[in-house]
């Protein structure tokens, strides 16, 4: 592993776990900075999850979870071959570590704070970023022709709002709660569902020891196919707020369980971003 740089990566998401397996593997030492409630559906290839359970292992990497914002903690944790994820979603360990690139793949549609003088490279993904002012590089993360280019001015295309088509499917496959609450879960990721079928509730109250109560809403399957995300049960959130995606394609379980044709390429180009900086 390079010892002589720290990458630090804003987010832990599907899509960042993506960029950061890709770094990590490639000998790059990375450090994630997540919130203290990530609300990330594809759970099963998120280091987000380690927020909650200590560790999280996505296609053989294991992100652990450190209490604090020292090169030492930092350090001991990658030299025992893991990934360090630190609680700090205002990133203000950053100044503390001096990392010599930051990624911001929070996937926020919109600059949370990130700034070209966090280190001497920043990369952004997706849009709310714009290469050669509040960052130094921009990478594409919308599917299509131009998905994980790399400019080095100008900003990635806005968001739609339309997840893109996976099986002839687009927002058909996104289930997003109808009413605020906390999430029950019926259903897992992995399981193949009907259309119409009930694959979890969102009920109006929870306590501390995890006990739901009150009316709920029922949430049902909008197409038939497999749940590839199904956000965290006992999750809190508004009405409206993306809670689960179904791949229509059930032949395709090990998607579910798999980083993504998509967080893969755009791994590809921040890694190719990385080198270029580190050997230019």
């Amino acid at each position: 592993m390079n010892k002589k740089i720290l990458i630090i990566c804003r987010g832990g998401g599907d899509l960042a776990t993506g960029i950061v397996h890709r770094l990590f593997r490639a000998g790059f030492p990375v450090l994630v900075l997540e919130t203290d409630s990530p609300a990330a559906i594809r759970r099963q290839v998120s280091f987000s999850e380690a927020v909650y359970d200590g560790t999280a292992t996505v296609e053989g990497v294991t992100a652990e979870r450190i209490a604090s914002a020292n090169r030492a903690s930092v350090n001991h944790v990658l030299e025992e071959g893991r990934v360090p994820l630190l609680v700090d979603p205002e990133g203000s360990s950053i100044p503390l570590l001096k990392p010599d690139i930051v990624v911001d793949a929070i996937i926020a549609k919109k600059n949370l704070g990130t700034a070209k003088e966090m280190a001497p490279l920043v990369i952004g993904v997706g849009p709310g970023f714009t290469a050669g002012e509040d960052v130094d590089l921009v990478v594409e993360s919308m599917r299509g022709h131009n998905l994980a280019r790399i400019f080095t001015t100008g900003s990635a295309l806005p968001n739609t709002g339309i997840p893109g088509n996976i099986g002839g499917f687009t927002k058909e496959r996104v289930l997003h709660a109808e009413a605020a609450g906390y999430m029950k879960n019926i259903r897992q990721i992995g399981d193949i569902v009907e259309k119409g079928e009930e694959i979890a509730r969102i009920y109006e109250k929870m306590t501390e020891d995890g006990t739901f109560s009150g009316s709920y809403v029922s949430v049902e399957a909008s197409i038939s196919g497999i749940i590839r995300g199904l956000i965290r049960e006992g999750y809190h959130f508004q009405k409206g707020f993306k809670i689960a995606d179904i791949d229509p394609r059930e032949s395709e379980l090990a998607n579910c369980f798999t980083i993504s044709d998509k967080a893969r390429s755009i791994g590809g180009s921040v890694l190719e971003a990385v080198c270029g900086y580190v050997n230019g």
